[in-house]
């Protein structure tokens, strides 16, 4: 994570957005005044973190999803072929 100012930010636009983009890292854009700091992220890392909290959000699936991961660590895990959509 970066942290950097209202003025280097504007005057780096475009090597600040490549850098989220390229490092899947954030950017922390400061502001001196009250009016509170802002996040730069890619779109990517952004929807990664849209559709984690959709999935968590419903208790059912999110212990579906703790249990898959214990049994995964557990080494209980199985491959399984998906079944084709046409």
């Amino acid at each position: 994570m970066r942290v950097v100012t209202y003025s280097h930010a504007r005057n780096a636009l475009k090597s600040i957005l490549d850098e989220v983009v390229q490092d899947a890292d954030v950017t922390i854009i400061s502001r001196r005044d009250a009016e509170g700091d802002a996040v730069v992220m890619s779109l990517s890392s952004y929807n990664s973190i849209m559709e984690t909290l959709h999935l968590t959000s419903n208790p059912v699936n999110a212990a579906a999803l703790a249990k898959a991961i214990a049994q995964d660590k557990a080494g209980q895990a199985q491959d399984r072929q998906l079944l084709p959509t046409d």
